[in-house]
């Protein structure tokens, strides 16, 4: 059963493949299907996952898993949400966009931080599955690990001394807010895409 995923971003293609590798699908990147054209996101993270979950099935008659995901801090009134991919402007990598919070978060006493990501299943029909998850902890003083992507290593998992960066795989995936996510959608997946091959099939 073959599922595309509506993400360019090469890390979240390989974390999407490790939280489901136990799942029956083929995951098949954009890198395989072929670009398609998503439309400017929004301010909201279910509209924005389900938005890029259709166009993807509709434009490669597959079913097709999205998410929208980010880091809500709060020092910065909760900022910078579902705009985390684009932070700082379209300018900056992954690492100026961390050294940009950092800047802005300073020396505040209140580092408390969580992850946020919403998982959207959607059909070529139209039909959408949606989960959310989340992972709470802080905002370090400075990068530390060499693993994950995006704010992981300034991420400080709650109640411990590591970094999300300084987790194996397997560690990550059991408390990270995408494998949370994912964990709630599995039973809809497992349903909706056997549903849409025994139609594709009959």
């Amino acid at each position: 059963m073959r599922i595309a995923l509506a993400t360019g971003n090469a890390g979240k293609v390989e974390e999407f493949r490790s939280l489901l590798r136990d799942q029956p699908f083929e995951l098949v990147g954009l890198e395989q299907l072929g670009p398609v054209d998503f439309p400017d996101e929004g301010d909201e993270y279910a509209p924005n996952a389900v938005t890029k979950a259709l166009v993807v099935a509709r434009a490669h008659g597959l079913p097709a898993l999205a998410d929208d995901s980010g880091i809500e801090v709060a020092a910065l009134g909760g900022r910078p949400g579902p705009h985390s991919a684009r932070y700082g402007g379209e300018g900056l990598d992954a690492a100026g966009r961390v050294a940009k919070l950092l800047a802005e978060v300073g020396d505040a006493s209140d580092r408390r931080a969580r992850f946020v990501c919403w998982a959207a299943l959607a059909l070529p029909s139209g039909v959408v599955e949606l989960r959310a998850g989340f992972c709470t902890g802080h905002i370090l003083h400075q990068p530390t690990g060499g693993g994950g992507f995006g704010y992981d290593p300034i991420f400080g998992i709650e109640g411990s001394s590591r970094a999300m960066a300084e987790l194996a795989e397997e560690e990550k995936n059991e408390i990270s807010h995408r494998g949370r996510a994912l964990r709630a959608l599995a039973p809809a997946l497992l349903r909706r895409v056997a549903g849409h091959e025994a139609t594709r099939v009959g």
